[in-house]
């Protein structure tokens, strides 16, 4: 009887550590590092297409919100970009991206908040600093603490929303030092770069702190081939605090292509210790237009054996991540996959410029692609 009754406590000591533990892992918030890999969306235009009268279906051409395709699709990471005060649109400010940030956590996804430091796109041809800080141009300090003040701001301003994004990145497209005023000068002041950017993440951090919440840092540069020479001055120069390496990676702006894109991926990986990523990324399902807004996709785009067709535009997305993978990386994110064809117009055109390159057919029905 001795021997049962032992038996008998053990059992239920063990039955309740298990559902402590159970209870614990309920409580505990989900960490960035729990997912093997993001598959993610830049889904920033949403906003405004459906605004432009844009109506999405999902693969059995039944209308769906846009976000729950993508999070019935798989997708566990939605980015969105920020600019500053962006007068010329509705568009990209604080209160759409808050919009889209409610909407992807409300379906279950995490979000990369894309700081542009701009009051329009940032890329590597074009770093233009905000009208609000034109006057602290030449006072790197000055500069430092309005980059500082703006980025803990909106980090602080969301989450007390309840909409603290899982990641941040500071600067988009950052191969030119940030924060410049007109055409882009090189070579790059690294003591000037380096300090801004360094602003940005102290920033982060000091919300990490306020909040006791954790934000992974990103930032993010064009083609591999330059990732590989930026990082290597950036690191250099005391640029250190970050947990993500961020790319664009675009086969026909690139030296590299599906067969040997892993071998630069895995040489950051392995050079600077972070987690990688592709965070923009694309491929035409077409090379037909729907309007008259020339498409930046085109011929160029294309490779081979890589047609311009749905089966194709997965197949790319499929061999990417498969090398992506192989090189150690850990997430791709599709650029602008809902950037869909309305009467709406862009700075250059009425339509979508990307409209044969979204994740959506003609009718606005997701893709094959979407398998992805």
């Amino acid at each position: 009887m001795k021997k049962i009754s032992f038996w008998i406590i053990f059992l239920m000591l063990l039955i309740m550590a298990c559902a402590g533990q159970e209870m614990s892992d309920e409580t505990n918030e989900p960490s960035t590092t729990g997912l093997d890999f993001y598959k993610g969306a830049d889904l920033s235009y949403v906003n405004e297409m459906e605004d432009c009268g844009a109506v999405y279906r999902n693969e059995l051409n039944e209308v769906q919100d846009p976000f729950e395709i993508f999070a019935d699709a798989g997708t566990n990471l939605v980015r969105v970009r920020l600019w500053h005060n962006p007068s010329w649109t509705s568009y990209s400010n604080y209160d759409d991206v808050k919009k889209t940030i409610a909407r992807a956590k409300g379906y279950g996804m995490q979000v990369l908040l894309d700081f542009h430091y701009s009051d329009t796109w940032a890329d590597p041809g074009r770093q233009e600093i905000p009208a609000a800080w034109i006057s602290y141009l030449d006072d790197t300090v000055a500069l430092g603490n309005a980059m500082y003040q703006y980025t803990f701001e909106v980090l602080n301003n969301l989450s007390e929303e309840g909409l603290l994004p899982e990641m941040v990145q500071i600067g988009n497209e950052i191969n030119a030092m940030i924060l410049q005023q007109g055409d882009v000068k090189w070579p790059i002041d690294w003591g000037r770069n380096s300090y801004l950017i360094n602003q940005g993440i102290r920033a982060v951090r000091a919300i990490e702190i306020a909040k006791n919440k954790n934000v992974d840092v990103l930032l993010h540069i064009a083609q591999p081939e330059n990732a590989l020479w930026w990082f290597k001055d950036a690191v250099a120069s005391g640029v250190m605090d970050f947990e993500w390496i961020g790319l664009s990676y675009y086969p026909q702006w690139s030296d590299y292509d599906l067969d040997n894109i892993s071998m630069p991926l895995q040489t950051l990986i392995q050079t600077y210790k972070k987690r990688l990523m592709v965070v923009e990324t694309a491929y035409p399902f077409t090379l037909e237009a729907k309007d008259s807004a020339h498409n930046i996709m085109g011929d160029s785009s294309l490779i081979e054996g890589y047609p311009a067709t749905q089966s194709g535009q997965l197949n790319y997305l499929k061999k990417l991540k498969e090398a992506i993978e192989t090189a150690g990386g850990e997430g791709l994110i599709y650029w602008e996959p809902a950037w869909v064809s309305t009467n709406c117009a862009t700075q250059w055109g009425e339509g979508s410029h990307w409209e044969n390159a979204t994740l959506f057919d003609f009718d606005n029905k997701a893709n094959l692609g979407m398998q992805f």
